[in-house]
């Protein structure tokens, strides 16, 4: 991969924006809450990443500080990591509308249902253990300011996106055109899969460098 600070704010904001928009317990109760109450509500669900991601980063960093210099164990890990990036490519290809289903018994304690849903999900651990934090300590050896430039534009797009479909759905108290979703999700995925594939050969060039 070229290591460059754009190719990390790139990836970063492309994860952000594939998680952002992507149909899941998270993206389901952003809408429920906006729908059901006000765009704050639904934005107070948005930002919920920024408490529950802090935990996950921190274990899977002093994780992987132990095993950086085990070639062998982080190309089974960029394998896992552009698997991983390959399935929510195809998923994303594959999104086809986004139903909101009522969740009986919410009510507006938004945040605290924010950080209870995403804690309970597979996919922050998923991502930070295969994905997020490889790319941490490779954008960290081009510089520091690089590795937080991708936190930065990760987190930005990730909440930016649901923060931006709050305040759409606050206005029309509807989802967004459901085929301009569609066609978003399948360029997210396509790009996403163009990245597995990208992590796939990082991971074979940490196999052959063993």
């Amino acid at each position: 991969m070229t290591e460059s600070i754009l190719y990390f704010i790139s990836v970063g904001s492309l994860l952000g924006l594939s998680a952002g928009f992507s149909p899941g317990p998270l993206l389901a109760l952003v809408l429920t809450q906006t729908i059901k109450y006000n765009r704050t509500e639904g934005i107070k669900v948005a930002i919920s990443p920024l408490i529950t991601d802090l935990p996950i980063i921190l274990v899977t960093f002093f994780v992987f500080s132990e095993i950086a210099e085990f070639d062998l164990v982080l190309a089974i890990i960029s394998f896992i990591g552009a698997a991983f990036v390959a399935y929510l490519g195809i998923e994303s290809m594959r999104t086809k509308a986004i139903h909101v289903s009522p969740f009986i018994g919410f009510n507006s304690e938004s945040l605290k249902k924010g950080v209870i849903t995403n804690f309970l999900s597979p996919h922050p651990y998923l991502f930070w253990a295969s994905v997020g934090m490889p790319l941490v300590f490779k954008a960290h050896g081009v510089n520091i300011i690089t590795a937080i430039l991708f936190f930065t534009a990760f987190y930005v797009f990730l909440i930016g996106s649901k923060i931006l479909i709050a305040i759409i759905v606050s206005r029309t108290k509807v989802f967004i055109n459901q085929k301009i979703y569609v066609n978003v999700m399948r360029v997210l995925g396509l790009a996403l899969i163009i990245f597995a594939i990208l992590f796939f050969l990082d991971g074979l060039n940490y196999f052959i460098s063993k």
